[in-house]
């Protein structure tokens, strides 16, 4: 299955907990003011890559414990990012994702788009909602501001309320 990708790290150790492959999406509508990654607001830019390649990169790394999804906004990709997901999983790695959206916001797209609902479900952790410069801090961990969540997925979807990651 393709995607459309601006990039990837091998290793990370600041997307995430442990150390990380990063697939950053290529494409977001939020187009926040200081945005990190500005290169990929573009929904044409970027490159195509088959997915198969990119779990390939991944796993021939064994010092890698799970894969974070970035952006761009990776929930504008949910088909092909659920796809590689479920694949990461099956493999024991954890699935981090980065989103404009809030998790509330991600639960009522869910209600209407399949693909979200299904990369929600083999989400582990999110960090949730716009990137807000007047907010911006470097104290927290993963994220780039202070409005943004660090949300454990699967124990809300589980509960029914939204419960926030603890690190």
């Amino acid at each position: 299955m393709e995607i459309r990708i601006a990039g990837t790290v091998s290793e990370s150790i600041v997307d995430g907990p442990g150390l990380r492959y990063v697939i950053f999406t290529q494409g977001c509508p939020h187009n926040c003011e200081g945005c990190h990654n500005p290169q990929t607001h573009d929904f044409s830019g970027g490159k195509i890559v088959d997915t198969s390649a990119l779990f390939e990169e991944c796993t021939s790394d064994p010092l890698n414990s799970g894969v974070t999804f970035s952006g761009g906004e990776p929930f504008c990709q949910p088909e092909p990012l659920y796809v590689l997901g479920k694949k990461f999983k099956e493999r024991g790695y954890d699935i981090m994702c980065y989103s404009g959206w809030t998790f509330e916001e991600l639960l009522e797209k869910a209600n209407h788009e399949e693909f979200v609902e299904k990369l929600l479900s083999i989400t582990d952790i999110l960090v949730d909602g716009r990137f807000e410069l007047d907010k911006r801090t470097l104290a927290l961990p993963f994220r780039g501001s202070e409005n943004q969540r660090l949300i454990d997925v699967q124990k809300s979807l589980s509960e029914k309320i939204t419960i926030l990651y603890e690190i």
